[in-house]
């Protein structure tokens, strides 16, 4: 019992200190958006600092692309060993959000087998999702018949929520993203 309160007491201040440390001038997390996951819990970008990220944008609806996007953030985390997948946290955010409910992205999720905590598909206002695309370097425009034309990429974020490697290979696994990931989970 007296090891465990020396652990907790141990951790409490490095938690503490970590959540009051100034975010750096390059983080995503210096903007103020919030988002909701398909859950309907809402927290701002920022809640997500302090553990590495696998990041992409997408939207629900899409038949061609987006699948293959969540389909390459799976098979990247699986490339993973289960205890650095542990280390990992997946965010997908959507392009839009006016078709975009929590009820289609919760179907999305459960119909996609995209389970939480590791996964979160979130939603925000349409100008928060113009920033953060701008903010990740992906870019998007809505088509006349509704679709998206839009970047297809996987971003990796470390914990502070700096841009640490991105790749535009989708539909098959990138290797050296991979080995990217396994770099910044080993130093996290």
């Amino acid at each position: 019992m007296k090891r465990l309160l020396l652990l907790f007491a141990l951790l409490i201040p490095f938690a503490t200190a970590h959540a009051t440390t100034p975010l750096p001038g390059d983080s995503i997390y210096n903007l103020k958006l919030q988002l909701t996951d398909q859950d309907g819990h809402q927290q701002p970008l920022s809640a997500r600092r302090g553990r590495p990220q696998l990041v992409t944008m997408f939207y629900a609806s899409c038949q061609m692309v987006c699948p293959l996007i969540i389909d390459s953030m799976r098979a990247t985390r699986n490339a993973l060993d289960p205890a650095e997948r542990a280390k990992l946290d997946l965010l997908a955010v959507s392009f839009d959000p006016a078709r975009d409910s929590v009820a289609a992205l919760h179907h999305y999720a459960e119909k996609r087998r995209l389970d939480a905590p590791a996964w979160t598909l979130a939603r925000a206002e349409p100008a928060g999702v113009r920033q953060l695309s701008s903010v990740l370097g992906l870019q998007y425009r809505r088509l006349p018949d509704g679709e998206f034309n839009h970047s297809s990429e996987l971003i990796l974020l470390d914990a502070d929520g700096r841009i640490v490697a991105r790749t535009t290979h989708i539909g098959r696994l990138d290797p050296a993203f991979v080995e990217a990931i396994k770099h910044q989970l080993g130093g996290a």
